[in-house]
């Protein structure tokens, strides 16, 4: 039986910071969180290598008491609460006394504070949470902390950590929120000794949305504000602009405290998808002030979820403020009555869904995909010249045999079983040696393209979306946006993957400033944008040009799909294989394709057909619909009641 043991307190210190130091962005957060606590108004971060190996903070804050400093390195040591009851009225952003205590045990820290009633300061030194040295030093009033050389003691949370220009633009988010915080401060970041973020602490939330997230994005929102008797709302929602495919432009602060809260997020939403019904999240950031005896902080170790007592209240305000904000905002815009504006309520949304369920059921009854095995051979092998729609039935007998062909009787190699022997070619070829030339011949070869259903009779169209096909007793139709999009993500993957793609100039090139969080993500895919037909130069600080795309994309939107495609990169990360990231890229490529109610000619819908019948999946569009649905005379003939 084991016995149990007591931990000393070096362990147990790098067992708390395996909690509350997850990464440098952590240690960036709870170092300015304690500037803050000290009613620091000037606050400057500098960091080196994405933080890993030097992350320094200044700040004019009131400082440490020289008699405490060696005590704030303590376990459970802190100035912002005394008892238990003070829990369930912290005011603070720190409250445990646990952060300092747990980087000092995994990394290398310095540390110089003032108070302003004393003319000199003090300094500490810490390794590995053995205290080096303890002695007066010469500084400001406020405090700067040094952290170097995080983990080094613990070398299995190093290979966890990103490369460094991605834990950089963590700690470049975490900078950011936190200013967006605390407009009434002033944040400096470098980065690398390169200048990032700067605030100028005005106090007007605006001038930090458009330090932080630039101009595009601060002429895009719209403010919202809302009050009952214990809590009170403000802040803003974007518009369809500036709506993206992830929810990293999303923030929610409550009481100044940066969270994450599904709650407050699902009630933004809704209320904006009241409005504006398309399938990209809000840009958003929202303040919630309530009485702290109405929450508990105390929940999770980095702070970052809260519990309210009443959510029902909660959402119920967020939802009406941005709603109303939303509506107003309409209005205006369009000059519409107040009492006239077009809108979804939220149960009128789920009825709708559920309808569109219904209806999806029952249609789902008779869209059966196409099944190989009824026809007389799974694979259809023929000659395929460009736009070549023929059909000639010799070509499905099976051709076992290897042919092979023979150059100046001196070499022999072996074609592949879709290759066909076309004809002979005299071709003259010159001796090096004697200096003569000679005739040899050389047997020409094609390829015999696989096609995986029998050539359809195409009847017409419907409705400009669907073409409608006979091929023997079966009625077929093809959804004419969904084949076409199939054919260019094949065409583009397979270009892609033979380093073959023809890339289109750009008469103007597009400009476009990112984040920092998405040039770091950029930076570390250059080669995947490279890969798949795009030239991008760098364009200043944060800033890129994109000068040529991928011919094979049409005019597409280039701004948008190339965000898209950034997205997703950052929500797959680093691990991806080949497939799933190139794959992904593919369907965001392929918006190109013909779209819903286009009419096509007789000729263009053959030639649709044609080319869906040689890929290497035609049943399915990238996304995973069907892209053919069959009818079988038997079931046209039990709807028409001619048999039972």
């Amino acid at each position: 039986m084991k016995r149990i043991n007591l931990l000393d307190i070096e362990t147990s210190n790098k067992i708390a910071a395996g909690e509350v130091v997850e990464r440098p962005s952590s240690v960036v957060k709870e170092l300015i969180e304690n500037s803050i606590d000290s009613t620091a108004k000037n606050i400057t971060v500098e960091i080196l290598e994405g933080g890993q190996k030097s992350i320094k903070i200044i700040d004019d804050g009131q400082g440490i008491h020289p008699d405490d400093i060696e005590k704030a390195f303590m376990p459970h040591a802190t100035s912002k609460i005394s008892s238990i009851d003070d829990i369930y009225r912290i005011d603070t952003m720190g409250f445990r006394g646990e952060a300092l205590a747990s980087i000092a045990s995994v990394s290398n820290i310095l540390l110089r504070s003032r108070v302003e009633d004393i003319d000199f300061g003090r300094e500490i030194s810490i390794s590995g949470g053995i205290v080096n040295h303890i002695q007066d030093a010469g500084c400001n009033v406020g405090t700067m902390i040094e952290v170097n050389d995080l983990f080094f003691n613990v070398p299995a949370r190093q290979k966890f950590l990103k490369t460094t220009s991605r834990e950089g633009a963590y700690i470049s988010d975490i900078i950011d929120r936190l200013a967006l915080a605390n407009p009434d401060i002033s944040f400096k970041f470098v980065n690398n000794n390169k200048k990032g973020l700067n605030t100028y602490g005005t106090g007007k939330l605006i001038d930090v949305i458009r330090s932080v997230y630039g101009k595009s994005i601060s002429e895009n929102i719209t403010s919202f504000e809302k009050y009952t008797d214990t809590v009170s709302i403000h802040g803003y929602v974007g518009n369809s602009e500036i709506s993206r495919g992830s929810r990293n432009n999303q923030s929610i602060f409550v009481n100044k405290r940066y969270i994450k809260n599904k709650l407050i997020t699902a009630a933004v939403e809704n209320a904006f998808k009241s409005f504006l019904t398309i399938n990209k999240f809000p840009f958003f950031i929202v303040f919630l002030d309530i009485f702290p005896e109405y929450i508990d902080v105390n929940v999770h170790p980095t702070k970052s979820e809260i519990k309210f007592s009443d959510d029902r209240e909660i959402f119920k305000l967020t939802f009406d403020a941005v709603h109303e904000a939303l509506r107003n905002s309409l209005k205006d815009t369009f000059n519409i009555p107040y009492g006239e504006i077009p809108y979804i309520e939220k149960n009128e949304q789920e009825s709708t869904q559920n309808e569109l369920d219904k209806e999806s059921t029952k249609t789902e009854n008779i869209q059966l995909p196409i099944d190989l095995n009824s026809f007389k051979e799974n694979n259809y092998k023929t000659e395929k010249f460009g736009n070549n729609i023929g059909y000639d039935s010799n070509f499905y007998e099976k051709r076992d045999e290897q042919i092979q062909y023979n150059i100046n009787n001196d070499i022999k190699e072996t074609v592949p079983n879709n290759m066909e022997e076309i004809g002979i070619l005299n071709v003259k070829v010159e001796d090096t040696l004697s200096g003569k030339g000679k005739e040899v011949q050389n047997t020409q070869v094609k390829e015999v393209s696989t096609a995986k259903f029998p050539p359809f009779n195409v009847i017409g169209q419907f409705h400009s979306t669907y073409i409608l096909a006979e091929w023997l007793d079966i009625l077929y139709l093809i959804d004419q946006h969904a084949a076409h999009e199939k054919i260019l993500f094949e065409k583009y993957k397979k270009s892609i993957r033979e380093h073959n793609i023809m890339s289109q100039v750009l008469i103007t090139p597009i400009v476009i400033e990112l984040s920092k969080e998405d040039y770091a993500i950029y930076t570390e895919n250059t080669e995947t944008f490279t890969n798949t037909g795009f030239n991008i130069d760098i364009f200043g600080d944060n800033t890129i040009s994109i000068r040529e795309v991928p011919f094979i994309l049409g005019k597409p939107n280039v701004k948008n799909l190339f965000i898209d495609i950034l997205v997703n990169l950052k929500n797959m990360g680093s691990g991806e294989t080949w497939e799933v990231k190139y794959n992904t890229i593919a369907k965001l490529a392929c918006k190109s394709a013909i779209k819903a109610n286009d009419n096509l000619s007789n000729i263009e819908m053959k030639s649709l057909i044609e080319d869906l019948r040689f890929i290497d999946d035609p049943f399915t569009c990238p996304h995973g619909r069907p892209t053919i649905i069959k009818f079988t005379l038997n079931e046209l003939e039990k709807k028409f009641k001619r048999i039972q």
